[in-house]
């Protein structure tokens, strides 16, 4: 797989950077040179800082009426050979779903940005949520796999934008980045490293550009091959076949197989005193941060409490959680209760509790330490 190191864009040092802004720096370090969006709060300062930066760097920016437009655009871009990325929040996200499973159809890489906000609908424009994580696992219509990661500072909005790009290029695959509003505009040190580590898509020559090998070449319009590219079901060469059961079947698992057989590469997750926890949180996101805080304080009390959070949200890290010891989890998220539907069906048996926050606040860490003395 091509791979190569490239100087970071920015002097590698300290900086004192916003989680959104740190995320379209991370974009361009992974050398994202496409933007298309349509401003939409919490999201809208990645847009304005990639017209902004993108002009100084050779790339191309463009505002688009919709967001149906922007997913589009970034398509097209990217089937053009160009690295291609847009940034949203809630209806924002809803309106691209169609593009995404577009994209997932024809193995498009690009990445998108949720920063996630409370709906739903139009919800609340400004304050933080934790929504849509079943939206960007199942909303496209159709059997799929899909890639999304969830950052919990400003580092890692600019190392996970970087690694979006990666693993969207790897896979071909669309990959969302899920973040939240406090996380977007979240200050905090970001510390750029000299060098990058970029994939870029394979572009051998001559191969069919939709099967014949689990992660097929895509070249780019331009290039001398002959490309067809439709969401309709296709053989290898790109060839409408909706009429064929077995184009239709060995499409349709190779898209979710190419996922499912790299997991190992795909997942990342962190743990925290979970080796001999009783109790054990799992949380992504900002609410990740209260957790730990309260695993950090309960922990000087006596208190056996770990946590486990999963980076990647999609795939989720399902077999490194059934080996948690603990004899109860607790699911913190900001929503109606989302994720913890996922975690009760990976661990049947296990006392599972919920600690659910839609105020269009973040949960803090006194709630979650004050549920666990609930819960002991």
């Amino acid at each position: 797989m091509p791979e190569r190191i490239e100087k970071a864009l920015l002097s590698p040092q300290r900086y004192f950077l916003a989680g959104n802004i740190a995320c379209a720096e991370g974009a361009l370090a992974a050398g994202c040179r496409f933007y298309a969006g349509y401003p939409i709060t919490p999201s809208s300062e990645i847009m304005e800082h990639m017209a902004k930066r993108l002009k100084e760097v050779g790339g191309f920016f463009i505002q688009m009426e919709d967001e149906i437009g922007s997913i589009s655009a970034c398509i097209g871009a990217s089937w053009s050979g160009v690295k291609a990325m847009t940034a949203t929040s809630g209806p924002g996200f809803s309106l691209m779903l169609e593009g995404i499973g577009y994209a997932l159809m024809t193995e498009t890489p690009i990445v998108i940005v949720n920063i996630q906000r409370q709906g739903p609908a139009t919800g609340q424009a400004t304050r933080p949520g934790q929504g849509d994580i079943m939206q960007a696992r199942w909303g496209a219509h159709g059997d799929y796999r899909i890639i999304a990661l969830s950052p919990w500072s400003v580092q890692e909005m600019y190392d996970l934008t970087i690694l979006a790009f990666n693993l969207s290029e790897r896979y071909r695959v669309p990959v969302i980045l899920l973040g939240d509003e406090v996380i977007g505009h979240l200050k905090e040190t970001l510390l750029v490293k000299p060098e990058v580590v970029i994939f870029d898509r394979n572009k051998e020559k001559g191969k069919p550009p939709f099967g014949g090998e689990l992660i097929p070449p895509m070249p780019a319009f331009g290039e001398g091959e002959a490309l067809l590219v439709t969401g309709s079901t296709h053989n290898e060469w790109g060839v409408r076949k909706v009429y064929h059961p077995e184009v239709q079947d060995r499409l349709n698992r190779r898209l979710c197989e190419k996922i499912d057989k790299n997991r190992g590469e795909i997942i990342r997750f962190e743990t925290y005193f979970t080796e001999d926890c009783d109790i054990c949180l799992i949380a992504f996101g900002i609410t990740a941060r209260s957790s730990y805080y309260a695993v950090d304080s309960l922990r000087k009390e006596g208190i056996k409490v770990g946590l486990f959070r999963p980076i990647t949200i999609w795939p989720f890290p399902e077999e490194e959680l059934k080996k948690i010891p603990a004899r109860k989890i607790l699911v913190c998220e900001m929503n109606c209760g989302q994720l913890i539907n996922e975690v009760q069906r990976i661990l049947p048996g296990k006392e599972i509790l919920g600690l659910f926050k839609t105020k269009g606040e973040a949960i803090y860490p006194w709630e979650v330490m004050k549920k666990i003395e609930e819960i002991l």
